[in-house]
């Protein structure tokens, strides 16, 4: 199997000669209207700036999406505090990988969101707080409901009512969109109804309504962000991406998976973290839920031809029982409607699946140690 070599970046004529920092860009920004703006990632470069000096809590800041997220506010300027979970080992999960400089202006606070005393600890003196920390597999949901209760409704409580306070400028929830359940139509906005089809959506249901009541209740300025299925490096195995991938790396044949007929809306980490940062700045977000995605849908087998197609390979494929969700609690379509977004703050994500896909190719050829592709994790 060959390497699929780098992604194709567009390449512009004309430079200003300063390479754009935003997470995933690779462009070079150009001189518009007196402003310096990124042909690629459309952002104007005075808005980089805007959070230089600003201290910031991220929960779940050693996970997928958080160490992303993290990293990004540091590149701009922010003074992070990073909420991780504790363990006797000091790892710091994937804030690890980031670069020394990186992690040098980090502050960690290794406790629990389920510990409301080390939560107010994080929270006091902080202008904004990213909440991401959560349970998230929806196999181990299935296992374990009581915990994600305690983790994504109670920790989410914690926030909440340390956010309160400390009196933070803004609080950012994280919700998913798995508590749309099944689309009943399609694309799915932010009036679509929200249904249970899995311990792990009804937690984050709760958790959602705790932070609108929150707002409503008690005027917290908080905004619910509801991402759609994000993919990328450092995503673990549980989700689809990297389940199909590492096994094409190790050369498993045929592949195994669940059920090849759900569709989901994948949109790349980069392009996640772009939605948080701009939300965090958005007043006419405040008591709003948004959405963000990609806004295009694939079916599960129709995402293994186009890996497929990419790496020049005939996939075979295999579903096995055990990765099959029970029937009533599959969610079957997911596609996310992201005109509320759109309009609030400009969202419109620049990295498409193709190119997102090589890039989390890439990552996972140098860390495939780190994954056990053999193995069915819930």
């Amino acid at each position: 199997m060959g390497n699929p070599g780098p992604p194709r970046w567009p390449i512009f004529a004309a430079s200003c000669g300063s390479a754009c920092p935003r997470l995933g860009c690779r462009c070079l920004p150009t001189m518009v209207s007196s402003a310096r703006l990124c042909l690629w990632c459309g952002m104007a470069w005075s808005e980089m700036g805007i959070w230089h000096g600003r201290v910031v809590l991220v929960t779940g800041a050693g996970g997928f999406i958080g160490s992303h997220l993290t990293e990004e506010l540091v590149r701009q300027g922010a003074q992070v505090r990073a909420l991780i979970r504790y363990n006797s080992a000091g790892r710091r999960g994937f804030l690890d990988d980031l670069t020394a400089d990186v992690q040098a202006a980090i502050q960690v606070h290794a406790c629990t969101v389920e510990d409301p005393f080390a939560v107010a600890k994080a929270v006091h003196g902080t202008d904004t707080v990213f909440h991401l920390a959560a349970l998230i597999g929806i196999p181990y949901s299935y296992v374990a409901p009581h915990h994600y209760v305690h983790t994504n409704v109670n920790g989410t409580l914690n926030v909440l009512e340390a956010c309160l306070r400390a009196g933070v400028r803004r609080l950012v929830h994280t919700s998913t969109s798995e508590t749309y359940g099944s689309a009943q139509y399609t694309p799915i906005d932010e009036k679509h109804p929200l249904v249970g089809q899995s311990p792990y959506s009804a937690s984050k249901i709760g958790a959602d309504q705790m932070a609108i009541a929150y707002h409503r209740s008690f005027a917290l300025p908080v905004t619910v962000l509801r991402p759609f299925n994000t993919f990328g490096p450092r995503q673990s195995a549980r989700a689809i991406v990297p389940t199909i991938l590492t096994q094409l790396l190790v050369g498993t044949d045929p592949i195994l998976v669940g059920s090849v007929e759900p569709q989901r809306d994948l949109n790349y980490v980069a392009d996640t973290v772009a939605g948080f940062v701009q939300i965090a700045n958005c007043e006419a977000a405040i008591g709003e839920v948004v959405n963000i995605g990609s806004g295009q849908t694939q079916s599960i087998g129709d995402l293994i031809d186009l890996i497929g197609r990419l790496l020049g390979r005939q996939i075979r494929v295999r579903s096995e029982d055990q990765r099959i969700r029970p029937a009533n609690s599959e969610v079957q379509v997911l596609l996310a409607d992201t005109h509320k977004a759109q309009q609030l703050f400009g969202y419109a994500p620049q990295v498409g699946l193709e190119q997102g896909l090589l890039l989390t190719y890439a990552y996972l050829q140098r860390h495939l140690d780190r994954y056990r592709p053999a193995d069915y994790l819930v």
